[in-house]
């Protein structure tokens, strides 16, 4: 599938579940986590074999939605320390082959920062994933400025991931909230980043959105008005566009043959990571959209997707640099 003469693939958008996470998260009320029928089994065993038949070298742990924070404090608290141990130990017992994300017990801000503190300071995480909103408390709100700025005092690698929105019984319709939700809510939350001069505030952070930007390159511009037309008078407008150019996209989900063609529109090719969705993808998924990155035309004369991809992860997560 791969040629053995490319560089292998760093995979900054991989999940894990364990036993004792599912089990919490169904005894909360997601036995159908997002409307997907069932949830998914991992092993790291089964995970890098998937990851050799396609070239993926290191693969960055995860939590996805439904997150770790399932109405209380205390037991988010526990939650996260236990997903976060759980990711570190797999980093451990297979160097090289994986890295972690860890999981913060947001809106909870306090534990949050004691999460902070634990994941760098002890257990070497490589960053941290934040869920688009919990409750309905989006990652612009003024009350989270406390996490951002002790993950930006840290330069910190922040991974986005998107979950559903606090309104979804009515406009999901039914239907599986990854199909359509989640790229909205995913535009949803960074819009609110924007609003709110987060991102402004906070420039040092390293901040991947995923699956190619969700709705961002087509909703971008339409963002850089309004963000103009609700400036107060006699204030400089921000350069929305601009800022969302700083940020990292990687490739998860279909991202050929519309998708990535949009994110170039946006964000250079520098900006751009290889993402696999793994375990929420399934292994032919995987194999699937790794085929169609490697079959597709190659992003200049000198590189291809892999090399670039794989360039580019080690930019902003310089423990994997050989």
């Amino acid at each position: 599938m791969t040629s053995t003469e490319d560089v292998g693939l760093v995979d900054v958008h991989a999940h894990f579940v364990t036993e004792s996470y599912v089990r919490r998260a169904k005894e909360a009320g997601h036995r159908m986590p997002d409307g997907v029928p069932a949830w998914p089994s991992w092993s790291a065993t089964a995970h890098i074999e998937l990851m050799d038949r396609c070239g993926i070298d290191t693969a960055m742990l995860s939590v996805s939605s439904p997150g770790v924070h399932f109405g209380d404090h205390t037991a988010a608290r526990r939650l996260a320390r236990e997903v976060n141990e759980d990711g570190a130990e797999a980093v451990r017992e297979h160097p090289g082959r994986f890295g972690l994300f860890a999981s913060l017990p947001l809106p909870d801000v306090d534990g949050s920062l004691d999460e902070i503190a634990y994941a760098f300071d002890t257990l070497d995480a490589d960053g941290v994933v934040l869920e688009t909103n919990t409750h309905g408390t989006y990652l612009g709100n003024p009350s989270l400025e406390p996490v951002w700025a002790e993950l930006d005092r840290r330069r910190a690698v922040v991974f986005l991931h998107p979950t559903s929105p606090v309104c979804w019984e009515q406009s999901a319709l039914g239907r599986p909230r990854p199909m359509i939700e989640f790229v909205f809510d995913t535009a949803r939350t960074v819009t609110d980043l924007l609003m709110s001069g987060t991102l402004e505030r906070h420039p040092d952070l390293k901040i991947i959105v995923p699956h190619c930007g969700g709705a961002l390159p087509v909703l971008a511009d339409r963002i850089n008005g309004f963000m103009k037309m609700f400036m107060p008078a006699g204030t400089d407008a921000p350069d929305a566009v601009g800022q969302l150019r700083r940020l990292y996209y990687d490739l998860a989900g279909p991202a050929l043959p519309r998708q990535l063609p949009a994110l170039l529109s946006l964000a250079d090719p520098d900006r751009l990571l290889y993402g696999s969705d793994h375990v929420w993808t399934p292994a032919a998924g995987v194999e699937h959209h790794v085929r169609s990155l490697d079959a597709a035309p190659a992003p200049s004369p000198a590189t291809t997707w892999r090399s670039l991809t794989t360039t580019n992860a080690r930019r902003v997560l310089p423990r994997l640099t050989p």
